[in-house]
């Protein structure tokens, strides 16, 4: 459950940078989510074996 938390926090963490590339077309503010995005594909990717592996031993 730490990592979804986790999950939860980089997603809210984002959410200023990403209003400021949509809204003010801040690009070095698409950089930062972008990077954000990448970290959030492999944090979710983490959680999704994690729930596979625990899934699997009961």
């Amino acid at each position: 459950m730490d990592k979804f938390q986790k999950l939860k926090e980089l997603v809210a963490s984002v959410e200023a940078d990403a209003d400021k590339f949509y809204s003010k077309q801040n690009s070095a503010a698409g950089t930062r989510v972008r990077k954000a995005m990448q970290d959030l594909k492999n944090l979710a990717q983490e959680i999704r074996t994690e729930v596979t592996e625990k899934k699997n031993t009961k």
